[in-house]
């Protein structure tokens, strides 16, 4: 398993509570959620960090506020980081408010584009 499946039950939860009409695909070892066709959030088991992360898209407009919170590591699969992208490391997500907060973020994102 190259992905937490207990998290990504969480995050289906949460889309499925706001009626976000959503689907999966196993990408980059891990699992994505699109939505409106586009690539929101995901999920994988990042083998230098040693622990699952969240991958939110939250666009360039936020992303320097958020990337300042301890929470937060640039998303670097290259070594370079993806703009307007961030991992969210288990201490951010770990309660339901917190992943609630970041899938908003993601969300208000993708439906601005």
């Amino acid at each position: 398993m190259a992905y937490d499946e207990f998290l990504g039950e969480r995050i289906k939860q949460i889309f499925e509570t706001k009626n976000i009409d959503f689907y999966t695909k196993k990408m980059m070892g891990g699992l994505v959620f699109m939505v409106n066709e586009k690539m929101c959030c995901g999920i994988h088991i990042d083998k230098k960090y040693g622990d699952s992360l969240l991958m939110a898209k939250i666009g360039e407009k936020v992303y320097e506020e958020e990337i300042r919170k301890s929470v937060c590591l640039p998303m670097d699969f290259t070594g370079r980081p993806m703009k307007g992208y961030i991992f969210v490391t288990p201490d951010g997500f770990d309660l339901d408010a917190d992943l609630e907060y970041w899938i908003q973020k993601v969300l208000d994102y993708n439906w601005e584009m």
